[in-house]
């Protein structure tokens, strides 16, 4: 059974969880790249015009596997648009899949996310880990979203995140 995850990563955050859970599944971690730097200007145009960016590796490099761990930021309830192309492809050539997130922005839900992860791959992932930085933090700590945007995973919760996101899809993408 060859599992892909498949990451994309804005601020360092989900890269580094994504190479660990790679690391724990023993899957091959591909990281997809855009062409030129992102600005916020252009995360904002994405989400509201639901534009797919050009990304590197071509999501047809997914066919190779027999299934897929997709793990990305949410940015305003929605899968960050770099994964897009990937979510297209996996509509066009239905694998199993599961999506997990660790959003820097988000500092509630994401009531909507599986729902446009349906629309947009056709399929419902067979699991969906919405995790947020602002559980990790102190309760009693009013955040901002400038603090949370700001915020770099430690190790200690990168390697308790693995856990969670490894509980979670062991049972699914090993059918």
């Amino acid at each position: 059974m060859s599992i892909a995850v498949v990451s994309y990563s804005l601020t360092g955050n989900n890269e580094r969880l994504a190479s660990a859970v790679a690391e724990a599944l023993s899957a091959e971690h591909i990281r997809i790249a855009e062409p030129k730097v992102r600005k916020m200007g252009a995360i904002i145009l994405d989400m509201i015009f639901h534009r797919t960016p050009e990304v590197q590796p071509s999501p047809a490099v997914l066919e190779k596997y027999d299934s897929i761990l997709l793990l990305g930021p949410v940015w305003m309830g929605q899968a960050a648009s770099p994964l897009r192309a990937y979510l297209k492809h996996l509509k066009a050539a239905p694998q199993p899949f599961a999506f997990a997130s660790v959003s820097g922005g988000a500092l509630n839900a994401n009531p909507k996310l599986m729902e446009d992860l349906e629309k947009r791959a056709g399929a419902k992932p067979m699991a969906l880990i919405d995790l947020h930085i602002a559980d990790l933090l102190p309760s009693d700590h009013k955040l901002t979203m400038k603090e949370i945007s700001a915020y770099r995973l430690s190790s200690t919760e990168i390697a308790k995140l693995v856990g969670v996101i490894f509980d979670s899809v062991k049972g699914v993408l090993y059918r």
